[in-house]
């Protein structure tokens, strides 16, 4: 037990929390942002599988790590507009159409990865390209804060920029205005003249391109390579991160924290030589506790408040 606060009260454990929470972090401001405008999308764990797979290949041949990244995110504006207009324009079911993408995205990247590189699992022979780390020039001096904060790869960076981005967008200009008008209430919105199905548009691919930064960082900045299903179901737990989160950004990112943490120290439970069968199933626990929490209160408001 010594050996468990001795690891955890360390700013390895603490730079590794904020490392991992990256993915879930972007997954859940893609869920929240397409959540606000009432377009829920259940598809973000196949976006985030389809773009890291494409970061990998688009950075190894044109051999820069921005053009890997930019196809990353096109991949996932585009996957999250196939998915709109499978649920929005025809009708398709939300879950279903979002499994379906799930599906498709576990399987098309398997097939795409064999047919381009020959390789079954892995990009092993693909010379990757790895986004650059960042190191704050004054705050990595800080004691504790700075080994803490400074040294992050730069999707790191760029995310907690967008949770002051996604904030101000939402609540300080007409397009957010806007975005919530349309998921609070459809009919209202078009009273006013709001085009309800293009402001969906639109939020469902700025979800995309958040979930395609996500898929991006897992390939080439957690690690430098792809591998099947590497998402590993952060998407789903993105999801249960939004809405432990009340639809709220700060909410959000809190909770994107909560299961970044129990990810991480599933990650560091492996050094005292625990049960790795016991490991890897921390972060699904503490999502199905977490959702368990958010069903309680919200039928204890409900009730209350009739």
């Amino acid at each position: 037990m010594d050996s468990f606060w001795q690891i955890i009260f360390t700013t390895d454990f603490a730079f590794s929390v904020v490392r991992v929470t990256t993915p879930i972090l972007f997954a859940a401001l893609g869920a929240l942002i397409s959540d606000k405008a009432g377009a829920v999308n259940i598809g973000l764990e196949g976006i985030m599988l389809m773009s890291a797979l494409t970061g990998v290949l688009a950075g190894a041949y044109s051999q820069s790590a921005l053009v890997g990244l930019l196809a990353a995110i096109l991949t996932g504006m585009l996957m999250a507009g196939a998915l709109a207009y499978f649920t929005l324009k025809l009708k398709t079911d939300v879950i279903l159409g979002g499994i379906a993408l799930n599906f498709f995205a576990s399987g098309a990247t398997i097939f795409f990865l064999y047919y381009v590189t020959g390789d079954k699992g892995t990009s092993s022979s693909l010379a990757s390209k790895v986004l650059p780390d960042i190191h704050l020039p004054l705050i990595e001096k800080i004691p504790f804060l700075g080994p803490v904060i400074s040294g992050h790869n730069i999707l790191t960076y760029i995310g907690i920029i967008s949770v002051f981005g996604l904030w101000y967008l939402l609540h300080k200009t007409g397009l957010g205005l806007r975005i919530r008008s349309v998921g609070e209430n459809e009919n209202a919105a078009k009273s006013v003249g709001i085009n309800v199905m293009a402001i969906r548009y639109l939020a469902m691919i700025l979800s995309g391109a958040f979930a395609g930064m996500g898929g991006a960082f897992l390939s080439m900045g957690y690690v430098s390579w792809f591998s099947k299903g590497m998402s590993a179901g952060r998407g789903w737990i993105a999801l249960a991160a939004e809405a432990m989160g009340r639809g709220t950004v700060i909410g959000t990112v809190l909770s994107a924290l909560l299961f970044g943490a129990a990810d991480a120290l599933s990650n560091t439970l492996q050094l005292l030589q625990i049960p790795a069968e016991l490991i890897k199933i921390i972060p699904y626990v503490f999502t199905v506790v977490g959702l368990l929490v958010y069903a309680v209160a919200t039928t204890r408001k409900r009730k209350a408040e009739e």
